[in-house]
């Protein structure tokens, strides 16, 4: 195979194959496979190497000879420098057509199994505005953008908005965001004017020094709004005079909340939550069961599909009404909750107490009395007593996080050898690599992925295993 030689900068022709993570063309140039900035597959352009190793290299498009038929403008201004959306740049259509793609590629390739047999994706039901939940942040140091470099518009430092990627301490200001529903932009620009003009300073991320931190937005499909300020090192009045602007100018807002956090990293679960107005929740709703979410609850964070992606995993496990189900990284109980009606018990494992106590929390609500939880790492709490004491599960549910689960896990459900087995995965590839070790005693019936987050590289995806020789 020819080489590329080590001080070419430049290649001409090369057409765009396939897409991969962080929304970069694939191509090949020679020896090289080239992740090419913007691209889509289809496209065929020149490119400029920017960093290149032994066997890739990272480019961008100095020309586009020929665009992509997948191609499509974006429709958000802050496209190509916010850190979100990155597939924005391709059609819905051929997003789903790509996402199913490496799904199918994660499992025949890792798993070694068969995937002709895979559900279509199941399409978002919106494509924008479909986010419960966006955290913004607050700096002193906003991100220039080439436009703001050549206008010398740089006077305002100050922004409220995303974090640039690979710049910790770089925020893009954000004008419009098309994640979140209404109100959400008019609070989020609302809350940056006020600051400006009350002399509310922004916080530094390098010095750990400013008033201002965070701003978390959660709505619900109830019309249910919650709004949390994170404050680090507020001045007298400050939080009073924030709050206080909130409360009148927003008179929805169903939870208003507020966190003193002077950590020097974001996370609030550690934080005392102040209630300003309103209650400390939110609810959410799903087929008639209320959810209740607190500043530090999990909930997927597409509501909507979120139902779909609950109703693909009750639907596979195919429950008669007389199971006994392990709820595997239960989180806050939603999926345990949403299949309680339709078992005989379920047993919900989580490793973050808090939502353990969300998980019972939301069982009382909705008076459901055959389910229980416990919190832990799963790999201690999943052991032979635990199973001794419960009973051997019918049906396992299992929705780790993109890590996958434990080998001691994955050990364990080989040892309970449950009857069935639904896999639900945010990562196809740790997904296909647990699988791999599952085919010792079960064998994949159905696949079927479900888009959550569009213009993203994000999928989930749903298997369906059983035990060999049932």
């Amino acid at each position: 195979m020819k080489k590329i030689p080590a001080d070419k900068k430049f290649i001409e022709n090369i057409r765009v194959i396939d897409i991969a993570e962080e929304g970069k063309g694939v191509g090949k140039a020679d020896d090289l496979v080239l992740f090419i900035e913007k691209a889509v597959p289809g496209d065929l352009v020149d490119a400029e190497l920017i960093r290149k190793k032994k066997n890739f290299a990272e480019a961008k498009i100095t020309k586009l000879t020929e665009a992509s038929e997948h191609r499509t403008e974006p429709f958000c201004p802050h496209f190509g420098i916010c850190g979100g959306c990155k597939w924005q740049h391709m059609t819905y259509d051929a997003q789903l057509q790509f996402k199913q793609k490496s799904v199918t590629d994660a499992l025949s390739r890792i798993a070694r199994i068969d995937v002709s047999s895979t559900h279509p994706i199941l399409p978002s039901f919106e494509t924008r505005y479909y986010r419960n939940k966006l955290e913004f942040t607050f700096s002193n140091k906003r991100w220039l953008t080439s436009d703001d470099i050549e206008n010398n518009n740089d006077a305002e430092m100050n922004a409220l908005g995303f974090h640039v990627p690979l710049r910790f301490d770089k925020i893009l200001n954000i004008e419009t965001c098309y994640l979140q529903t209404d109100p959400s932009n008019e609070i989020r620009n609302s809350v940056r004017t006020f600051s400006l003009e009350n002399g509310i300073s922004f916080y530094d991320l390098r010095q750990h020094e400013g008033a201002l931190r965070n701003l978390i937005i959660r709505t619900s499909t109830t019309d249910e709004l919650m709004v949390i300020v994170v404050f680090a090192y507020p001045e007298e009045g400050q939080v009073e005079s924030l709050m206080s602007f909130l409360q009148s100018r927003f008179p929805q807002i169903t939870s208003l909340l507020y966190v003193i956090n002077q950590k020097k990293n974001d996370t609030i679960f550690d934080q005392d939550i102040h209630v300003y107005a309103g209650r400390d929740h939110i609810f959410e709703e799903m087929e008639g069961l209320k959810f209740k979410i607190g500043a530090k609850s999990f909930y997927q964070t597409n509501s909507l599909q979120a139902y779909e992606l609950y109703s693909v995993t009750r639907k596979l496990a195919g429950f008669s009404g007389n199971e006994l189900v392990y709820d595997l990284y239960t989180g806050a109980g939603t999926i345990a909750n949403f299949v309680a009606r339709h078992v005989r018990e379920v047993i919900g494992i989580e490793y973050v107490p808090s939502a353990i106590e969300d998980a019972k929390l939301n069982s009382s609500i909705n008076n459901i009395g055959n389910t229980t939880f416990y919190a832990g790492d799963m790999k201690d709490v999943l052991d032979a007593e635990f199973i001794a004491r419960h009973g051997k599960p019918d049906v396992v549910i299992t929705d780790p996080p993109r890590a996958g689960m434990h080998a001691d896990v994955v050990a364990r459900l080989l040892e309970m050898e449950a009857r069935k087995i639904v896999y639900v995965s945010c990562n196809a590839a740790t997904q296909a690599r647990d699988l791999a070790l599952l085919k010792e005693k079960y064998r994949v019936l159905k696949i079927h992925p479900v888009d959550m987050f569009p213009h993203t590289q994000h999928v989930e995806n749903v298997v369906l295993l059983e035990l060999h020789d049932q």
